[in-house]
């Protein structure tokens, strides 16, 4: 797993990710981004002294805004409140795969997993979720899931 800082080919308007299919007959929608296939992008964002991480309908609003812009496709979402402290969990399944959250309001702390596959640009979730939360510092790790050693 490798640290992000939206690197140039995770740009928005990026040529440089194309879907891969190894045949007509599996349309299995494999990524190649820089020469390497792989199943999908996994995105670990982590929010450190963000508000409103208690709030499930600005949570559910933020979701769907990053399921949008990323051009996913939305199967279900699920929001769960724990008492006391209202923290949240939840999932967004997707078509593409999900994007799901644990929060610690307590701690002004929030962990975000963003998976997808195909053409969905998982990237552009990230400034949905600055904007939402309004976190003082976001720490960013990109796994690629899948990965094929030869394309």
């Amino acid at each position: 797993m490798k640290k992000l800082e939206l690197m140039p080919s995770l740009e928005a308007g990026s040529s440089a990710v194309d879907v891969y299919t190894s045949s007509d007959e599996n349309q299995d929608h494999f990524i190649v981004r820089d020469g390497i296939a792989y199943a999908g992008t996994h995105l670990i964002i982590d929010l450190w002294g963000a508000s409103h991480l208690d709030d499930i309908p600005r949570m559910e609003k933020a979701f769907l805004e990053a399921v949008k812009v990323c051009g996913a496709t939305l199967l279900h979402i699920h929001m769960h409140h724990f008492t006391p402290n209202g923290g949240i969990s939840g999932v967004a399944v997707l078509a593409e795969s999900h994007i799901s959250v644990h929060t610690w309001p307590e701690r002004d702390y929030a962990a975000f997993d963003v998976f997808m596959c195909g053409d969905a640009r998982p990237e552009l979730a990230i400034p949905v979720l600055q904007r939402a939360f309004h976190p003082k510092r976001v720490e960013v790790s990109e796994n690629l899931r899948g990965r094929m050693e030869d394309v």
